[in-house]
């Protein structure tokens, strides 16, 4: 949602004409988006949600593309989510729609057998890890790699000029330094890795914790797990809550990336149904040595990753010590993490984007 918001601004200020018809968020909506379908009904994470969940699924599907049939719109603009954007790639392709990908599908990761989809629905493919390009040309599919918009995203957004003191009053917090808590955007990551994170809040009686609360979450989607809980939850204000943290544990996804972005030591967690035996069948099919994007990027280790069984109570709060009061382990990190900006390019990534993209389907050089 944030991602589109931002790309569809740009857009707009290299062709005040466009108009916009989204499956997305509020975000989209005030970028000047008609939202015909929010995000909010139709997110599910893992199988069984999928399997439960499946006519919804569909009937979301159908739907769509009926909108799309009747809109009729120069290019259909895909953002992540192959599982249900790859066939609406298939579908716009039909009826003889462009269709453009922004953020890449996870490929390299797993499932690497969609690049035969990508290549027949997909006209381009606009990538922001810089590693994506060599990953693609290897089965001859050229991309446009533009930088991150997390980047500008958080510049944009981040008040580094605020004092932890004025954090501290603005948000009636205590006079302790903070341990951030991102614990995920979905519904089913709150049930699996949120109590593994409060789990360690009594041992760390020097640091408050608080957590980021979601856009996609309410206040009462946590209070089912923060019950006597000595916690509190902030909502938009991510990145400031970073900024002034000591540290931050960090379920696994973008928000590992924005925390590195923003120079915070991390602990990444990970955790779904299964266990140690869905950790043992799942994890021999990926792609890649590592699930945070940090360390993906970087092809190193930087962050410690807890996933599934190796998620608990001790290995938790072991890291979180270590990343604490090992300054060491601190200043290389940090070091670290100034190599993995220098790696995600300059600001203006989502200007670079709208400029290509507008560009390709005036110029249909593709």
């Amino acid at each position: 949602d944030m991602h589109a918001a931002n790309l569809m601004k740009e857009i707009n200020k290299e062709d005040a004409k466009a108009s916009f018809r989204c499956h997305g968020g509020d975000m989209m909506m005030n970028a000047g988006g008609y939202i015909v379908k929010h995000y909010k009904e139709t997110s599910v994470m893992g199988f069984k949600e999928v399997l439960i969940n499946i006519c919804k699924i569909k009937q979301n599907l159908d739907f769509l593309k009926k909108d799309i049939k009747e809109w009729k719109p120069d290019v259909v603009i895909l953002v992540d989510f192959p599982g249900f954007n790859l066939k609406i790639a298939k579908y716009a392709k039909k009826l003889g729609v462009k269709v453009f990908y922004y953020i890449s599908p996870k490929i390299w990761a797993w499932k690497k057998w969609r690049i035969k989809s990508i290549k027949k629905y997909v006209d381009k493919m606009y990538t922001i890890f810089p590693f994506e390009v060599d990953f693609y040309k290897q089965f001859n599919y050229p991309v446009f790699y533009g930088g991150n918009p997390l980047v500008d995203s958080i510049e944009n957004t981040i008040n580094r000029n605020q004092k932890l003191e004025d954090f501290f009053n603005e948000n009636k917090l205590e006079n302790r330094p903070i341990i951030a808590i991102l614990a995920g955007s979905r519904k089913q990551e709150l049930q699996y890795i949120l109590p593994e994170m409060l789990s360690i809040i009594n041992n760390f009686p020097s640091y408050q914790f608080i957590i980021a609360g979601a856009p996609s979450m309410t206040k009462e989607d946590y209070n089912k797990y923060t019950q006597g809980c000595n916690v509190k939850i902030i909502f938009n204000q991510t990145y400031q809550l970073l900024y002034h943290a000591k540290a931050a544990l960090v379920t696994s996804g973008t928000a590992t990336l924005e925390a590195a972005i923003i120079n915070t030591p991390e602990v990444v967690c990970y955790r779904a149904g299964g266990g140690k035996i869905g950790f043992n069948l799942f994890w021999p099919i990926l792609n890649i040595k590592y699930i945070s994007l940090v360390n993906i990027i970087m092809n190193k280790e930087v962050v410690k990753e807890l996933i599934q069984h190796m998620l608990n109570q001790n290995t938790l709060q072991f890291e979180l010590e270590k990343i604490l009061n090992d300054s060491k382990r601190r200043e290389k990190m940090i070091n670290d993490y100034e190599v993995l900006r220098s790696k995600l390019g300059n600001p203006g990534a989502s200007s670079r984007f709208a400029y290509q993209m507008i560009k390709d389907l005036k110029g249909s050089n593709i």
